[in-house]
């Protein structure tokens, strides 16, 4: 199940608003009666507070953004630091090697979206 943050995320950017511009005009909370966050405050200029239906139309997606964004963090800490990167790509420049995009590759190939 998608969380709500994360549709709110996606109505906002549907609607031309960007997440982070906004996210302190949205306040959610949770009152542990298993009906997860609920909206309490929604000061969104020009923008309508979504239903729980509108919200519910975003859950394939909200799955979706959530799935990839799991493995763009795998893929992140596997891609080694910049210098590490960087380390690849001289030698392959002064060696004509291919080290460098084999393991930007397998990186990919092991965490596909």
């Amino acid at each position: 199940m998608t969380q709500t943050i994360t549709k709110l995320k996606l109505y906002l950017e549907e609607n031309n608003k960007v997440f982070e511009d906004e996210m302190f005009n949205f306040k959610l909370e949770n009152n542990l009666d298993g009906n997860g966050d609920i909206i309490t405050l929604w000061n969104v200029s020009g923008l309508a507070e979504p239903t729980n239906e509108q919200l519910s139309t975003y859950e394939t997606a909200g799955n979706a953004a959530e799935a990839n964004a799991v493995i763009d963090a795998t893929r992140q800490t596997q891609y080694l630091s910049w210098q590490q990167q960087m380390e690849m790509i001289y030698k392959d420049q002064k060696n004509g090697t291919s080290t460098f995009k084999d393991h930007c590759d397998k990186v990919r190939s092991d965490n596909p979206k």
